[in-house]
């Protein structure tokens, strides 16, 4: 799905509201070289396109008191449309699960989901996701450590394409 064409102050916008999505338009103009005006401009554009999709803010899953990841494959019994589209909606409702990815492969879906701990992990799975129709197999991996995480993309040699 190509987006808007990008060029090399576009890419460096992007790196720097990902690197800090709290920088001042007049901060953000100077990183990039642009005055204010014309930044404001290429931002609102970024916007518009869909290419910027949203700011928020980081939360530390431990500093609230939600530090057990867990990673579900997911194996559906049918995988028509209909049933596809089914089991996305009904784990996009639940806040415990923070992504979920249709996969290639055996497994049909994975997704990534925090809780607060194993008791937590067992009522999700008992009250929620066996609940959900048309699942055949749920395998559950839980994360000892986070070695990596970041949203931040890679924008080198992104520009045109």
């Amino acid at each position: 799905m190509p987006g808007m064409p990008l060029d090399a102050i576009d890419l460096k916008i992007l790196a720097a509201l990902q690197a800090d999505g709290r920088l001042s338009n007049v901060e953000l103009a100077e990183r990039v070289g642009l005055s204010p005006s014309p930044c404001l401009r290429r931002v609102r554009q970024l916007e518009q396109a869909g290419v910027i999709e949203r700011y928020v803010a980081l939360v530390d899953q431990g500093a609230v008191a939600l530090p057990v990841s867990v990673f579900i494959s997911i194996k559906l019994e049918r995988q028509q449309e209909e049933d596809l589209d089914r089991f996305e909606a009904e784990v996009s409702a639940y806040p415990e699960v923070l992504e979920c990815y249709l996969m290639t492969g055996t497994q049909d879906y994975l997704l990534r989901v925090v809780v607060a701990d194993l008791a937590a992990y067992e009522r999700f799975l008992k009250t929620k996701l066996t609940r959900v129709a048309n699942v055949a197999s749920i395998e559950s991996s839980f994360a000892l450590k986070q070695v990596k995480y970041t949203n931040v993309l890679p924008l080198d040699g992104a520009a045109d394409g």
